[in-house]
Parts: structure tokens; sequence; C-alpha cells
């Protein structure tokens, strides 16, 4: 069996690629994968074995259509993750999210198409919904994207979908909620919020802190996406969601009681534009279908975030200070 990762130096990425060398991922103990990522800014060659002897690691960029065909021959499934994905730099630069999202995706998917690969599973986000009031999408919800990234992001599920029902090209796609973990780049809003007021710093929060998201640990989603490769449907769509949904100013309140921080901390700044108010998956899909079930408990695994990047100061894009440096 051979897997390709691409964005397999990012946070999630990574952790897919870990745990599958790891042996933890059944029936893949023996896999052998190559990861291709650009190791731009949010991905670290550190978030993978310096040597490993199922692994190769080729830095590359996925709108490289000449680097993909050389590289996916033997391949067995595409496992794509790579993508521009914050919300914020969007905003200012929404080009380099078409290209890599949009672009990227549609070079992966004919690059599969040409190399026969037997399976591509394309990992995106519940943002390409939009904004829910009450209740919870399903899978056959209309894309109602409000960011430049939410939009590039449906943007390539929909190129997902033609390469689907137009070729025959075996691709699934799955949606998830947001994620948290270690690993994570520090413009998140777990790692952003946890280093700084680790530091002791203020953390910024958007308007009134009533917006409200689902989370989900990486390794629930990891997992989902391991069942989505093994047994999903070709043109299959999964919404992989939590139940933990928690508004952001509640979020920031127990991040600030896990550092020992203050609570007059968060501040509370002017919102961002476009600011979607909630977002909430219904995963009955994958839970029936798939057996999907996230195992993380919250407040475990937000508690042992935290003190991954309590003991991980290099992450900090600030000067640690003393007292954290000794905690």
């Amino acid at each position: 069996m051979k897997v390709l990762v691409t964005g397999g130096a990012g946070f999630i990425g990574s952790h897919y690629v870990r745990t599958m060398l790891d042996g933890g991922r059944r029936g893949y103990e023996s896999a052998r994968v190559t990861v291709v990522d650009a190791l731009t800014y949010a991905g670290h060659r550190a978030n993978l074995p310096a040597a490993h002897p199922r692994l190769r690691f080729v830095e590359g960029d996925v709108c490289d259509l000449p680097l993909l065909l050389s590289l996916l021959p033997g391949h067995d499934a595409v496992v794509h993750f790579a993508a521009e994905s914050h919300v914020d730099r969007s905003l200012g630069d929404a080009a380099a999210f078409f290209r890599s999202n949009v672009v990227g995706t549609q070079t992966v998917l004919e690059a599969a198409l040409a190399c026969e690969v037997a399976r591509v599973v394309h990992v995106s986000t519940d943002e390409v919904y939009g904004s829910i009031a009450q209740g919870s999408w399903t899978e056959d919800r209309l894309l109602e994207p409000n960011s430049p990234y939410a939009a590039s992001k449906a943007g390539s599920d929909l190129a997902a979908r033609s390469y689907w029902r137009t070729h025959g090209l075996d691709v699934r796609v799955t949606r998830c909620s947001n994620n948290y973990g270690p690993h994570q780049h520090v413009e998140k809003l777990v790692p952003l919020f946890t280093t700084r007021l680790l530091a002791g710093l203020p953390v910024p929060l958007y308007g009134d802190g009533s917006n409200e998201r689902e989370w989900l640990h990486v390794e629930d989603h990891c997992r989902a996406i391991q069942l989505v490769l093994d047994r999903g449907r070709a043109g299959g769509i999964y919404n992989i969601g939590s139940g933990n949904a928690r508004t952001n100013l509640e979020l920031a309140e127990q991040l600030a009681r896990l550092c020992g921080a203050d609570a007059s901390l968060i501040r509370r700044v002017t919102d961002r534009k476009g600011h979607d108010r909630r977002y909430a998956l219904d995963d009955t899909k994958i839970r029936r279908e798939l057996g999907y079930a996230p195992r993380v408990d919250f407040d475990r695994g937000l508690a042992d975030t935290v003190a991954w990047y309590r003991r991980h100061t290099e992450r900090w894009p600030h000067p640690v200070p003393a007292r954290a440096a000794l905690d």
C-alpha cells in the first residue's frame, strides 16, 4: 500500500502521517507514505520524522502538475490536506487562497486521474456552508461561503465533485468542524490564545465573543478521514463533527483557567469582516455508515494541548518569559 499525502507537514496532515507511520491505522501498518508539502509558513518539516524507512518527503507545490505526475504512479490513494486555511489571511490576500485551494485541488485531481489512483480523499471544512442560526447542516446543504477562504474551499469541493461525476474518479470529500491539538500553527485561536496567556499577554477576542464553533481533536478528525478512505463511497461527502460547541468567549475563558491566567487578559477587539456567527454539523451520515464517533474528551484534549504548548516554547511567536520557561 502506498499513500500520497499533500500538506503532510502541516498541523492535521502531519498528525495523520505520524499516526500511520507509527502503525496506528489498521491495515496500513506497513504502508509507504509520500508527503508533498511546499513548507510555507504553516508547514514544518519538524512535524514529521527526520527519517523513516516508510516515509518519502518531497518539498513541492500541489499546483505543479509535472511534479505530481512524476510522484503518483504506483500510489493506491491520495489524501489531500494541502490548503491555505486562515480566514484572516484570506481577507487580505484572497488570490493565494484561490490558487492553492482551487487550482491546487484541480491539479491533484488531474494527476490522480492521469495516474489511475484508486481513491482520493479531499479534506474540506464546515465553513463552506456559511453560517447557521439554528439546527445543523447535513451534507446536502446549499454552499453559502462568506469569506474568501471558505469560498475557495467550496470551489475545491465542486472541483472534486466534477472529477467524480465527469471522469469517474473515486474522490470522497470530508467537511470537519474546528480542529485543535498539538503542532497547530500559532495563527489559530487555540495556540494563539494559549501561548499569549502563558506569557501573560492579552488575547484579542473578536466582537462580543458570542460566535460559536464546534471543536474537534485532530486525532478524531484523522481517524474519521481514515474511515472515509477505507469505507467511504465514491462521490460521497461526509461531515465530521464533535458536538463540542463553545462560544469564542467560553473557549477563551477555559483557556485562561488552564493557563493560570487572569480573565482580564481577554480583550475585546473590532469584529472581523463577514464573521460567521455559528457553525454546527449534523454528522449522522458518517456515524451510521462508517461507525464514526469522536473519542477525545474535549476538556482533557484541551488541557493536553495547553500542556504541549507549555513544553514547546520554540513554537511561540513571542519571547518566552522566565516564569513560563520554568513551569
